[in-house]
């Protein structure tokens, strides 16, 4: 592993002037490929635009999609009218280590381009979840892949992993959480191109279509409640979660973040089922 590098994370680091250049950089490769190469559509747009510009003082964002690629993020952002060259404005990302965070280079790359190592399989409590944390407490904008791989099949959203909706559950002050579904990502950076690996650059000439649901809202303190009462009677087997600073022990963060994540999903689907009828449409 290349190391964490914490540092190179920070909006201090020389200035600020390698995170405004990669940023920079890796925003017009972005733009290239969603809207000169391929046909890029999206519904909805102004509505994640308002919220990265406008949301309360001190209110996180938390925008959560499905994974057709491993060009997803960032090309998802290269759309029309999108600030892809403000550092500032640019999602924190959870990336995944063993691929992101290989060796040196790598690691200062993706530290600088605002995103943050999980270990899969890890679970919730792992290190950098905290970071993640920390940085919703600032009141930043983070994006996450909650079924936590790429899936280039055209099959129903995947039960979602429990991290980010711990992340919404835990944030001290609940994000706004926004769904976003895409297709045609899938047939811009097809994983079983040339004998089973990916194109060495991404393809043209293909259509994506991107969906922005609306902001999707959470009762956190109540929900709280409730996974407290319907959790008593539950036996499942525990891996051992401490409780939470306001008393949930691991049977009620399951039952939590359980509702949570099947609530997310099943507003993800519904999307999905739009982008299809709408592609469709197109065809």
């Amino acid at each position: 592993m290349g190391g964490h590098m914490e540092w190179a994370a920070s909006a201090n680091h020389l200035k600020g002037v390698p995170r405004k250049l990669v940023i920079g950089g890796v925003g017009l490769f972005a733009k290239t490929v969603a809207t000169l190469l391929n046909h890029t559509n999206v519904h909805n747009s102004h509505t994640l635009l308002r919220l990265l510009r406008s949301r309360p003082p001190g209110v996180p964002l938390i925008t959560v999609s499905n994974h057709m690629s491993t060009l997803d993020d960032p090309v998802m952002w290269g759309f029309k009218g999108f600030p892809t060259s403000d550092a500032s404005l640019a999602r924190w990302a959870l990336a995944a280590e063993d691929i992101c965070f290989k060796n040196t280079v790598l690691s200062y790359f993706f530290r600088l381009g605002k995103c943050i190592p999980i270990t899969r399989g890890g679970g919730i409590y792992q290190e950098h979840m905290n970071e993640a944390l920390d940085r919703l407490s600032d009141g930043e904008w983070l994006h996450t892949f909650p079924e936590g791989k790429v899936s280039q099949e055209d099959a129903p959203i995947r039960r979602l992993k429990w991290g980010t909706a711990s992340l919404i559950a835990r944030s001290p002050v609940t994000p706004i959480v926004l769904p976003i579904v895409h297709r045609g990502f899938e047939k811009v950076m097809p994983e079983d191109y040339l004998f089973g690996r990916r194109p060495p650059f991404p393809l043209c000439n293909k259509r994506v279509e991107i969906i922005v649901g609306d902001p999707v809202e959470f009762d956190i303190p109540n929900m709280k409640e409730m996974a407290i009462s319907l959790s008593r009677d539950t036996s499942l087997p525990l891996i051992g979660w401490p409780s939470t600073a306001d008393g949930l022990d691991e049977p009620a963060q399951r039952h939590l973040y359980t509702t949570i994540a099947d609530q997310i999903r099943t507003v993800m689907e519904r999307l999905r089922s739009l982008s299809k009828s709408n592609s469709e449409l197109k065809a």
